[in-house]
């Protein structure tokens, strides 16, 4: 596939998984009982999680690729460089937290966003998938059966196909176990976060490293371990909390 049909594939993957995922967002509020409108206070967590997101999206691209930054292209290139799923979601974690202080809101928001993101992520992937080789989430060489050459001869780990079954595996658990997890609001969100970065932490290990950091590591598997070591814990305080009120 051409690089450019490739990019406008790509791209329209990604606003499905958007739209697909904000159209389900508004059907889980309504499905709790929430009015579809959002309430004053929310807009500033929405915000934060807009912004968040976009800013983080960017910012750990450049942490995995710092050998493409060009030092005389200033604040431009960063925005116009590419993406990142774990910075879209660490940034826009820290957006809405943000957003909360700055509103007053107390309430946890995140169990709403659950499955819209399981689902805008097994769509991107999807994209990801058909984009081949032109969109650099593909895995290292391998013999194993379902390999995939995506043109360039090589059987690669289709990594991208990986993610896409990760996703419906947590839907599939989620959905089970949802009634137990709804006198914890906020719970489910922090299993899927912290999920989601140990996975990307282990499964990052079949890529190709565009920029080895110490260890070998890549630059995302770097930002899902620090996340994980400010996160697990908040995540192991509120299990306790929980297993302490049923005790």
């Amino acid at each position: 596939m051409a690089p450019e049909y490739a990019l406008v594939l790509h791209a329209a993957f990604e606003w499905a998984a958007i739209l697909a995922g904000a159209r389900l967002y508004f059907r889980e509020r309504g499905l709790h009982g929430l009015r579809a409108a959002l309430q004053p206070q929310n807009y500033a967590v929405l915000t934060g999680c807009l912004l968040g997101a976009a800013i983080g999206n960017k910012a750990v691209f450049w942490v995995e690729n710092p050998q493409l930054w060009d030092p005389d292209s200033g604040v431009a290139q960063f925005f116009l460089g590419g993406q990142s799923m774990v910075g879209g979601l660490v940034g826009g974690y820290l957006g809405v937290e943000l957003g909360k202080v700055v509103a007053a809101v107390r309430h946890s928001t995140g169990d709403h966003f659950v499955f819209p993101i399981l689902l805008g992520i097994a769509i991107g992937r999807l994209g990801c998938l058909l984009a081949g080789l032109h969109d650099q989430t593909f895995g290292v060489q391998t013999s194993l059966a379902w390999g995939i050459d995506f043109g360039d001869g090589i059987r690669r780990h289709p990594t991208q196909l990986y993610e896409i079954l990760f996703a419906g595996l947590l839907w599939w658990a989620f959905r089970r176990a949802r009634a137990r997890l709804a006198g914890s609001p906020g719970l489910m969100f922090k299993i899927l976060l912290a999920g989601y970065l140990s996975w990307r932490l282990l499964v990052d290990a079949l890529k190709p490293v565009p920029y080895a950091y110490p260890m070998g590591l890549s630059g995302i598997q770097i930002v899902c371990a620090v996340a994980l070591a400010f996160y697990l814990p908040l995540l192991i305080a509120q299990l306790l909390r929980r297993e302490a009120a049923r005790a």
